[in-house]
C-alpha cells in the first residue's frame, strides 16, 4: 500500500444542516436517506470514498438536538461516540440559518479538537445563505480552526466538495483501506431497504407523524434462482389512529410509499425487488428501551 492514507471521518452538525446530503455527494451514491424533517438520521451511517490517495470512511451522525426526550438522548449518544472514536471530524454548518443554541452546543463539543476538524459551510446556493456570518461564528467559537480548513459548499449541487475531500486526505494518516475498494457503504440490504422505505414515508407524512414511525424488515427471500429479492416490511407507528394516515384512503398512501421505495431500491440493487409493505402498531415505541436499542445501537 505504500503511502496510501485511511481515516474515519465523523460528520457532525445540528439537525437539517445537510449532513446526509453532503455524505451522498462526497460518496457519489445514495448512502444516507434525506428529508426536510430534522433528525431523519438515527444511526451512524457509513459512506466510503476510494481514491488513489487512499480511503475515507464518512460516518453520518444524527443532528444534535437540545432535548431530554429518550429518543433524542439516544441519538445524541450516537453522535458523541462517533465523534470521539473518529480520526477526523467534518463539521457541517447551515449557512442559510443563523447560529443558535444548537449550533453553539455542537461547536462547544468540537472546541479543543480543532487540529482534527474541517468545516463545511453548506447551502451557499440558498437565497438566505450568509457565509460571512458562518465564518465569523467559526472564528469566535473555534479559534483553533485554521481558515484554510473552512470550505463553502453546496451539498445539494455537489459544489465545492473536491477541495474539501483533498483537505481531509491531506490530514488523514497512513494506513490500509478499511473496506474493499468496490464498497461505497457497509450497510446490509435489510437496513438499506428499511431506511429507503422510512425516507419515503417521512417525506409523504412529514406534516403528520415523521418521528412516530420506524420500518422493520420482517423477512427476505431470494427467489427465481437468485434473480428476485422478496421483502416483507412493516411501517411501525405508535397509535392505532395513525395507521389510517399511513394506509390512506383506499390504500393510496401506502401504495405511493411502496412505489417510491421500489423505484429507489431498483436503482440500488441488482435484484428485481418484490415488496410486501404493511402497517402495524408498537405502542409508545419511542419510550421502549428495547426497541430503541434495536433501532439505534447498530
Amino acid at each position: 500500500m505504500g503511502d496510501r492514507k485511511a481515516a474515519f471521518v465523523a460528520v457532525v452538525g445540528r439537525p437539517s444542516a445537510g449532513k446526509s446530503t453532503l455524505v451522498n455527494a462526497l460518496c457519489g451514491e445514495k448512502v444516507a436517506i434525506v428529508s426536510p424533517v430534522p433528525q431523519t438520521t438515527r444511526n451512524a451511517i457509513r459512506g466510503i470514498v476510494n481514491r488513489a490517495e487512499g480511503q475515507l470512511v464518512f460516518v453520518d451522525t444524527p443532528g444534535r438536538h437540545l432535548s431530554e426526550r429518550k429518543l433524542n438522548r439516544k441519538l445524541a449518544g450516537v453522535a458523541g461516540r462517533v465523534q470521539a472514536e473518529a480520526d477526523l471530524v467534518l463539521y457541517v454548518l447551515d449557512a442559510a440559518r443563523l447560529p443558535g443554541a444548537e449550533e453553539e452546543a455542537v461547536a462547544a463539543r468540537l472546541k479543543g479538537g480543532e487540529s482534527r476538524t474541517v468545516a463545511a459551510i453548506n447551502k451557499i446556493d440558498s437565497n438566505t445563505a450568509d457565509r460571512k456570518a458562518a465564518e465569523e461564528f467559526l472564528r469566535e467559537k473555534l479559534p483553533g480552526l485554521e481558515q484554510n480548513r473552512c470550505f463553502p459548499v453546496s451539498a445539494l449541487r455537489n459544489e465545492g466538495t473536491e477541495p474539501l475531500i483533498e483537505c481531509l486526505f491531506a490530514l488523514a494518516g497512513p494506513g490500509d483501506p478499511f473496506y474493499p475498494e468496490e464498497y461505497y457503504t457497509d450497510q446490509d440490504p435489510a437496513f438499506r431497504i428499511a431506511e429507503i422505505i422510512r425516507e419515503k414515508a417521512i417525506n409523504r407524512l412529514r406534516q403528520e407523524l415523521p418521528h412516530s414511525l420506524y420500518v422493520e424488515v420482517a423477512d427476505t427471500e431470494l427467489r427465481e434462482n437468485g434473480a428476485k429479492l422478496w421483502v416483507r416490511a412493516f411501517i411501525v407507528t405508535e397509535r392505532e389512529s395513525q395507521k389510517g394516515m399511513i394506509v390512506g384512503k383506499g390504500g393510496r398512501m401506502i401504495k405511493a410509499i411502496r412505489e417510491e421505495a421500489l423505484a429507489d431500491l431498483k436503482r440500488i440493487f441488482d435484484w428485481k425487488i418484490e415488496l410486501d409493505l404493511r402497517v402495524k402498531v408498537s405502542r409508545d415505541w419511542r419510550h421502549n428501551d428495547a426497541v430503541l436499542r434495536r433501532l439505534i445501537d447498530r
